[in-house]
């Protein structure tokens, strides 16, 4: 198909979230004829089927319908696969002798002008990958990247396009340094704001987070116009994507098994995490006799209840397959508790920890294995619990019968 692009649509942090994806798809599809199809990262993980398919619809909607990607911390070991690595552009990655771990910047014409597209992923970003993903990996400053990209491409282009996984106020900043960008499309922050923002000659903007909407940009007079929409509903779904929808419907039927009721007060509410982490670290400190619990918000995604637990419902809660560990803490952070909590909140956020305040005397905690590995030094024993376990016993009681985490009845 010969296309002659107007504009960019760029999407941002989908987490693999298809229960309603057909709209999304459909459009994309349909949009492509004129539409550079991008994404600022976040494509995989949050949600069942990403469980169940390990990246496999994913996979497939990308190399389909998109056009280029950059790296989201999510689902890091996809973007250097086959097929994926080539669509992957990233101005700040590296590895440890400085080589770019992808093409730093691609030249596309879009409505009659030569489009410089290129991307960035924050620093804070980066380290929430798990290390065992990203060693031999490291990140510069985002700024100072972009102006090292411009210099030696400026001669090539006459518009430039960041594809940004750092956070919208991130963004903000990142505008003000790089006054040559055009459009930032943001992503990575889940926050409500999503422009566009003007800073100075810069507009920064972001699609809607989990399929619901994109964000576009075009030429418009001297400069770009940038809007925020929301993905029609599909009346009918294009033949080519009737394998991919065959798929997720497979998939679909599987995440709509029962688990159990749901108990009050979590019952018909958007889940409170912060409050179901504070239920599940008292009991866990209680009935596993750990010296502390310490959990981090982020671990969870808050949802939608209803009456009934469903297994999709249980891993859209809990997508990371968490595995409970008891951690030994470094000799530093075993006797400055204060410093182990900042450091910990400056990476991954609020925290649930039990008891408040922790006890003098700690050597180990238990928590998750990604914040052991990561921050913890990674000296570990498993607790022989997975975090959605914990979850599942406290949300919900179990229905004779009912699906296992696993799917099967």
């Amino acid at each position: 198909m010969s296309r002659r692009l107007r504009k960019i649509i760029a999407t941002t942090d989908v987490h693999s979230a298809f229960d309603a994806g057909m709209p999304m798809l459909t459009h994309l599809h349909t949009a492509r004829a004129e539409s550079l199809i991008v994404d600022c990262g976040d494509f995989f993980e949050g949600s069942g089927y990403y469980r169940f398919g390990k990246g496999r619809i994913e996979r497939e909607i990308l190399t389909s319908l998109y056009d280029l990607l950059a790296p989201g911390n999510h689902g890091w070991p996809h973007y250097f696969e086959p097929g994926l690595h080539e669509m992957t552009v990233c101005a700040n990655a590296s590895d440890a002798n400085g080589k770019p771990l992808f093409d730093r910047v691609r030249i596309k014409r879009i409505g009659g002008q030569r489009v410089a597209i290129t991307a960035v992923i924050g620093p804070q970003a980066f380290n929430t990958i798990p290390t065992r993903d990203r060693i031999g990996h490291r990140v510069i400053n985002p700024a100072h990247a972009l102006r090292e990209v411009m210099l030696e491409n400026h001669h090539r282009a006459d518009a430039w396009i960041v594809l940004s996984h750092s956070g919208f106020e991130e963004d903000l900043k990142l505008a003000a340094a790089c006054p040559f960008a055009d459009v930032i499309f943001a992503g990575h922050c889940h926050s409500d704001t999503y422009g566009p923002v003007r800073i100075g000659d810069t507009l920064v903007v972001k699609g809607r987070e989990l399929g619901i909407g994109y964000a576009t940009a075009e030429p418009v007079g001297n400069g770009w116009g940038t809007r925020t929409c929301t993905f029609p509903n599909a009346a009918v779904v294009p033949e080519d994507l009737s394998m991919v929808q065959e798929k997720i419907s497979l998939f679909s039927r599987k995440l709509a098994s029962p688990l159990g009721t749901v108990n009050e007060p979590y019952r018909n509410e958007e889940l409170d995490r912060s409050r179901l982490l504070r239920e599940i670290a008292g009991r866990l400190h209680s009935g596993l006799g750990a010296d502390a619990v310490i959990l981090n918000e982020t671990a969870l995604r808050s949802v939608q209840l209803g009456e009934v637990l469903t297994l999709g419902d249980l891993l859209a809660i809990e997508p990371f397959d968490n595995h409970l560990v008891h951690a030994v803490l470094p000799d530093e952070h075993a006797q400055d508790h204060d410093k182990l909590l900042t450091q910990l909140i400056e990476c991954v956020g609020p925290l649930v920890i039990a008891p408040t305040p922790l006890p003098s005397a700690m050597s180990s905690v238990l928590t998750t294995g990604y914040l052991a590995d990561s921050h913890m030094g990674g000296r570990t024993h498993q607790a022989g619990l997975r975090l959605s376990q914990a979850v599942r016993r406290v949300l919900a009681t179990t229905l004779p019968g009912g699906a296992t985490e696993g799917g099967e009845q």
